[in-house]
């Protein structure tokens, strides 16, 4: 009874003569057939080569003892690209005893003029150059996974919307070019790092607490998914909530320190799952910490960082600043209606009982147009009565064309679809944008 033990080859060019010692093969082991030179050419593709072999009868005697395999084994093709080693159980080790010493690693050098590492085996694993592993390629793939997820996981619409506020009204601060100097620039970044840490402590913070909700609603978030177990999450909103304080702390501005405190206290009560707090649980109060954040903190507390800890000017609320306040005041009730109208799914099932899941999504939606399209108006009338006729002109085009546009895109939303009013509430955030690159030409 014969037995066969199947390996891969690859058709690599031959190595160096040195693995001859690893693993030779006597002569007389060649199939007699009209296959010995597709049998040899697997074996030098091995560095398997039977001619260094050649030998007188006593010294090739006296060299078997080196062998790994016996002179009873052979080695025939298939003509399918494979090579089969035959044992003959009637002599030398049995068939167990040779695959075990056919467990065989080897290393060769400048293949195609590239170092690469290999390993294979009787048992039919082929062999893996090492260079795959070094492949560019391979290398960023887990890097741009990594920063896709901590993408997602700051949730970037709020960022942006947060570096473009800060910006915004700090503009208003500026009364002449010579204002926009090195010492204004720096104050500014020192605000937007300081405000994005707490940023993303305050998402974070939600989707720690919100797991299982997002589940249904937003299963592509980080910890939803399962990309960031909680523990990673905690530490994410551990470090940039320290990030964010040090900042506020070093740079030493009151108004910059306050508007991070009062935040981070909004943020934890919005999401903790504590004792009277997870105030994102009733509705008015979830949106009035959205409102406070949104339009109260971020218009007054980082244009007073400006005027008074950079400029060194005294406190003067302005009519931009007013008009500023009282337009993110809608904007921000908007926002803290309409983020709840593609979530009303999981809200419903965890009893989140925002104004969706009480009046319905086609009430709130058509609720949160109507208010943008009132903002929108205001707007106008506000950029009417300015004594600036370039300040009136961009004011008045500006918000007439967005107020259209709103209308416009409101009108063709499927309230049917999800992916539809998931789409219509990032317009609005884009619209949230808009605003804020109007709010510096309010004069």
């Amino acid at each position: 009874m014969e037995e066969t033990i199947q390996f891969t080859y690859l058709n690599l060019p031959c190595v160096s003569p040195p693995l001859l010692s690893v693993l030779t093969l006597p002569t007389h082991s060649l199939s007699p057939t009209g296959h010995g030179t597709r049998a040899r050419a697997a074996m030098d593709s091995l560095c398997l080569r039977p001619s260094s072999l050649r030998s007188a009868p006593g010294a090739a005697a006296a060299r078997r003892r080196d062998h790994i395999l016996p002179s009873i084994c052979s080695i025939q093709p298939n003509g399918q690209g494979r090579v089969f080693l035959s044992i003959q159980g009637s002599k030398g080790p049995s068939a167990d005893h040779c695959k075990k010493l056919l467990d065989w690693k080897y290393s060769y050098h400048r293949i195609s003029h590239q170092s690469r590492n290999t390993s294979a085996n009787a048992l039919g694993q082929s062999l893996q150059p090492e260079a795959e592993a070094h492949d560019p390629a391979s290398i960023w793939k887990p890097i741009s996974s990594s920063l896709d997820a901590f993408y997602r996981f700051s949730r970037p619409h709020t960022v942006i919307g947060t570096a473009l506020s800060i910006v915004s009204v700090s503009l208003l601060a500026v009364e002449s070019l010579s204002d926009i100097s090195p010492l204004f620039l720096t104050g500014l970044l020192e605000a937007v790092v300081a405000a994005f840490f707490m940023n993303i402590y305050i998402v974070g913070l939600n989707q720690l607490f919100d797991i299982e909700i997002d589940k249904v609603n937003k299963p592509t978030l980080p910890l939803a998914s399962g990309e960031y177990s909680p523990a990673t999450g905690v530490a994410i909103v551990s470090v940039s909530a320290a990030m964010s304080f040090a900042l506020g702390w070093v740079v030493g501005s009151p108004p910059l320190f306050w508007a991070l405190f009062i935040s981070f206290v909004l943020g934890t009560a919005y999401s903790v799952n504590l004792p009277y707090f997870r105030w994102k649980r009733f509705a008015v109060v979830a949106a009035l910490c959205i409102l406070a954040v949104r339009a109260v903190i971020v218009q007054l507390a980082f244009f007073l960082h400006i005027q008074t800890f950079v400029f060194r000017r005294p406190a003067v609320f302005s009519k931009p600043l007013i008009f500023a306040t009282a337009f993110m005041t809608f904007f921000s009730v908007v926002i803290a209606l309409f983020k709840d109208i593609p979530d009303i799914e999981g809200d419903r099932i965890f009893g989140i009982q925002s104004f969706s899941v009480r009046l319905g999504q086609n009430k709130v939606f058509w609720i949160c147009v109507g208010l943008l399209e009132m903002a929108y108006g205001v707007a106008i009338l506000m950029g009417a009565t300015s004594s600036s006729l370039w300040s009136k002109s961009v004011t008045v085009a500006g918000h007439a064309i967005l107020a259209s546009i709103l209308w416009s895109c409101a009108r063709s939303v499927d309230m049917t679809s999800r992916a539809a009013i998931t789409s219509f509430y990032m317009f609005i955030w884009k619209l949230f944008y808009a605003e804020y690159l109007l709010i510096p030409l309010v004069r």
